[in-house]
This record gives C-alpha cells, sequence and structure tokens, in this order.
C-alpha cells in the first residue's frame, strides 16, 4: 500500500515568488512549499501515521494533510520536486535509520520517498523559471501540474 502525507506550515502564508528565482519576472506571483512524504508499506496503516505524527510533524507548528490531492485548489500550477534514487537524501536516511530501531512497528516499510511541492498562485503563472532555477537536472526529478 502507498500513503502520502503532506505536512505544512500552521503560520506560513503566501510569499512573494521572487525570493525563489535568480531572474525577474514579469508578473507578481506568490507561492507557499509543504513537504510530502510518499511511503510504500505492509502493516498497519494506523501505525504508520502514529510514526509520521511523532517523528515528522511538528504538532504546534505544522499540519499534517492527505497529500493524494494538492492541498491548495487555487494555485496556478504546483511544482512537486525531489531527489533522485542515486542521488543522496540524508533526511530519508535519517528518517529509515531511525524507522530501523523500532521493535515491532506493527508496520514494515519498502519504500520512502520525499518530495518538496511548491504551489504558485497568479494567473498566467509561466512554469520554465520556476524548473530552471529550482530544479536540477543531476540530482532531481520534477513534475509541473497545472490546475484543471
Amino acid at each position: 500500500m502507498t500513503q502520502l502525507f503532506e505536512i505544512l506550515g500552521q503560520h506560513d502564508h503566501e510569499s512573494d515568488c521572487q525570493k525563489l528565482l535568480y531572474a525577474p519576472l514579469t508578473q507578481k506571483l506568490t507561492y507557499r512549499e509543504t513537504t510530502l512524504y510518499k511511503v510504500d508499506f505492509e502493516g498497519d496503516a494506523a501505525a504508520l501515521e502514529a510514526f509520521v505524527r511523532q517523528v515528522l510533524l511538528d504538532p504546534i507548528s505544522q499540519t499534517l494533510k492527505d497529500g493524494s490531492s494538492n492541498t491548495f485548489e487555487k494555485a496556478a500550477f504546483v511544482l512537486e520536486y525531489g531527489m533522485k534514487g542515486g542521488a543522496l537524501d540524508l533526511e530519508k536516511e535519517t528518517i529509515l535509520g531511525y524507522y530501523r530501531t523500532l521493535e515491532n512497528p506493527s508496520f514494515q516499510i519498502s519504500r520512502l520517498t520525499l518530495r518538496k511541492r511548491i504551489y504558485v498562485f497568479g494567473k498566467d503563472a509561466p512554469e520554465a523559471p520556476f524548473v530552471r532555477d529550482i530544479c536540477n537536472p543531476a540530482i532531481h526529478t520534477w513534475e509541473v501540474r497545472r490546475a484543471a
């Protein structure tokens, strides 16, 4: 089975996209950033969610959402990116290292994938500058999803 967990800051708000990019944009756009954890697993789904809530979530400053759909529907597009399979991902390795120390966790993680989601807001927002300036083809994979 696969579960998608999206974590966002409770106190975050839309910010100016210009701070993400090297070259100025011709229009004013804003964004929100979240972290997505995709977990392929066997076993108890409730135990996995409890693990995520205990290990990956700061309940004071963050919110946990189901990551199977976009959290911000009014986004012009979503850029989702993460490390390629062969690239060293220290956060992922730390999470899996902690998981391996658990005695009888009631679930078995077969694969863990970490991704960042950048929701971009604004009419006719171009995706090309974001892909160019945020994604490094040597170490990242990415996907852009436009609003329907």
